[in-house]
């Protein structure tokens, strides 16, 4: 009965650690191709700097959820008992770090907030249409998470992608904007017809925004 316990949990052990290098090599993989391919829906920040090292975090938590997968899978099936506390070491401290990345970013949640929706606002009024990659991303973005613009469609009123001179303040004020503007295709709900999304993407500054566009960022 004690044998047959023991294989149990061997074989549980071994199943576990399966699971695991499933989700290290998907991990890994996701930031390898984030790291190559900057076109990608969490491409948003303008700070690059800060951008890569949270990549370099993320794929150094694969590689770690990996080395603990096959640690625990060679530790199981030998019955190393060196292997298997390597195993619990490198899990114990993927789990501290995740457990304070998780209270950091639930103390900080405000500040990052406000940090994303100045990311999104900023790609919107002075990247976008000008940016080939970001131009790529933020369509994706709209386009997947249902949105238009930082806080709203009327962001895109005061942006380069309607000729709005983003150097000038006095042509940025409200009162010098064009009484029209356009927002991306992109911004357009989806089963709308093209003809009347080509037709609710001219909007008028102080309007009321038109049910066939998305509207605020879902942050």
């Amino acid at each position: 009965m004690k044998g047959g316990c023991c294989s149990c949990v061997k074989y549980l052990m071994i199943l576990l650690n399966i699971l695991f290098l499933i989700i290290g090599i998907t991990i890994t993989t996701g930031a390898i191709w984030m790291l190559s391919d900057p076109i990608i829906l969490l491409s948003m920040s303008q700070l690059n700097n800060q951008y890569t090292f949270a990549i370099y975090i993320f794929l150094a938590v694969g590689l770690l959820i990996l080395l603990g997968g096959m640690l625990g899978c060679c530790g199981s099936c030998k019955e190393s008992k060196c292997m298997l506390v390597l195993f619990f070491c490198v899990f114990l401290i993927v789990l501290v770090a995740q457990l304070a990345a998780g209270a950091w970013a639930y103390c900080n949640r405000d500040k990052l907030d406000g940090l994303v929706r100045a990311s999104v606002k900023y790609s919107v009024q002075e990247e976008y249409g000008h940016v080939s990659t970001r131009t790529v991303t933020f369509d994706a973005i709209q386009k997947n998470l249902k949105c238009c613009g930082g806080d709203g469609p009327s962001d895109w009123a005061a942006s380069k992608y309607n000729n709005v001179d983003r150097n000038n303040a006095i042509n940025v004020a409200v009162s010098n904007l064009n009484p029209f503007y356009n927002i991306p295709q992109t911004c357009c709900r989806e089963n709308i017809a093209e003809n009347e999304c080509e037709i609710s993407r001219k909007l008028k500054v102080g309007g009321a925004f038109n049910y066939s566009i998305y509207q605020t960022f879902p942050f």
